[in-house]
């Protein structure tokens, strides 16, 4: 479309002004009644957080996503742009950005009085409407707000003139969505310099008399104020939010394992292999991260992300990729074996409430894995059903290795010798729909067998010279 090049033009364009939020509000409305998505790749979401920022956009709220880390506040803080117009004019001359037709800034206004329908606009692109400032203890008023441009006050600006003024981030985004990331961590002092801004919709620069109106939507994250070691928002400025929406941890095990296979890199298919986890695999990663949630030995209060099972399903395909590459194998198919190499996607994400030594977070993955496997496997059968295997072992010598240096092939000889075990392993991937003719999926199924039996003490397990052995 050919975008009007001047205020007359735009006028004869029939262009209408609007407020940011009115804008905001109107898209949204658009989109609702068509049945658009408002927030593609968020998942869980929407019986939950979508329908509290969907009422706050309709209400013209500034708002506050607040939750624990690793709930997609950010994600959702960024998307907003797209409820704003495509392109949008400004006059051109102009570095901060206004409304052409009506401009509050008095440098545009006097633009506007000085060429009339003869100022010269250009259009903006919604995304670059859209600023975000990371809250850390070093951010000032000036950043924000602005300063006083003492070389323009020395060329003969007085004080009270709005020219003399070094706009901060707010004034810059006029027109826009401004954005704080972990509020909280933000000086009290400069959260008191954004009261104005959100009540009043101006802002003032040390106290001179110099009002500066504001046409922005504000938006900000922040963790839950009984976080450890955080900072707290003030009470004055949570009261002039219109919105505060709660965020979540995924509620169903679908939409974990859905948000980390779109987020993890999982896909690594080339010439020499391919990839294919089995669901289990993925069902009990998600497992470790929700028995963390709510174990007495992690602090609750710092939560537990999401990230941490998407590092962890990447360190899983990678562990699996690294025994194919050794091997010489086509086909990667993470195995129990290789949950052993999670606890460096672990450390760090978790954060324990008393640690007795430097492996004490190490311990722990470790145990909440073990849960995690007997509670997966509840889904797939009763250990009961496995008796048959349980005697396969029965004879004090019939034992077999384990680990992640097995290769598919070595596994797949020693499951020929055990039958029972080998049968289950394939009703298993019959079951998942798995291909149960790839010894690789075979022996994964195999493993997880074995692991159910031992976290059931159906089964003992023992470490030998860096081997794992699996025996009655």
């Amino acid at each position: 479309m050919c975008k009007p090049k001047t205020v007359g033009a735009l006028r004869e364009a029939g262009y209408r002004s609007r407020s940011v939020k009115d804008e905001m509000r109107e898209n949204l409305v658009a989109r609702l009644r068509g049945g658009e998505a408002l927030f593609p790749g968020i998942v869980g979401y929407d019986d939950t957080v979508i329908p509290h920022i969907v009422n706050a956009v309709l209400s013209r709220h500034d708002m506050l996503m607040l939750g624990l880390r690793g709930q997609a506040k950010t994600r959702i803080i960024r998307m907003l742009p797209t409820l704003l117009d495509e392109w949008t004019p400004t006059p051109a001359s102009s570095d901060v950005p206004d409304d052409p037709l009506h401009p509050k800034f008095a440098p545009n206004r006097r633009l506007l009085e000085e060429h009339g329908d003869d100022l010269e606009i250009r259009w903006i692109h919604r995304q670059e409407r859209f600023h975000e400032k990371l809250a850390t203890p070093d951010v000032t008023i000036a950043d924000l707000i602005g300063e006083i441009d003492l070389v323009k006050h020395a060329e003969g600006r007085h004080l009270d003139d709005e020219g003399v003024l070094h706009y901060g981030l707010i004034p810059r985004t006029n027109r826009g969505i401004f954005a704080i990331n972990e509020l909280p961590d933000l000086a009290p002092r400069i959260q008191v310099g954004l009261f104005n801004a959100l009540e009043e919709r101006d802002i003032q620069i040390r106290g001179f008399p110099v009002r500066v109106p504001l046409d922005v939507c504000m938006a900000f994250t922040a963790n839950p104020e009984d976080y450890t070691n955080r900072g707290r928002i003030v009470t004055p400025l949570k009261d002039r939010l219109g919105s505060v929406i709660r965020t979540h941890y995924p509620l169903s095990v679908d939409d974990a394992i859905r948000i980390t296979k779109e987020n993890a890199w999982i896909e690594r298919n080339g010439n020499e292999h391919s990839v294919s986890v089995p669901r289990y695999m993925l069902e009990i990663i998600e497992q470790i991260a929700r028995i963390a949630r709510s174990s007495p030995h992690v602090n609750q209060q710092s939560g537990v992300s999401v990230r941490m099972s998407i590092a962890n399903a990447e360190l899983l395909v990678s562990n699996a990729e690294r025994r194919c590459l050794l091997h010489g194998e086509a086909m990667v198919v993470p195995r129990i074996c290789d949950l052993a190499h999670i606890a460096a996607g672990c450390r760090g994400k978790i954060e324990l409430m008393l640690a007795d030594d430097e492996q004490a977070e190490d311990k722990l993955v470790a145990s909440i894995a073990g849960e995690a496997v007997k509670t997966v496997f509840e889904d797939y059968g009763q250990i009961t059903e496995l008796d048959d295997v349980v005697a396969a072992f029965s004879d004090d010598e019939a034992t077999i290795e384990l680990g992640d240096e097995v290769s598919t092939a070595e596994l797949a000889e020693r499951l020929e010798k055990i039958a029972p075990l080998k049968k289950a392993a394939v009703k298993l991937c019959a079951e998942l729909d798995a291909p149960f003719e790839e010894p690789a999926h075979v022996a994964a199924a195999a493993e997880f067998i074995l692991e159910a039996l031992y976290v059931h003490n159906r089964l003992s397990k023992y470490a030998y010279h860096g081997k794992t052995y699996i025996k009655r």
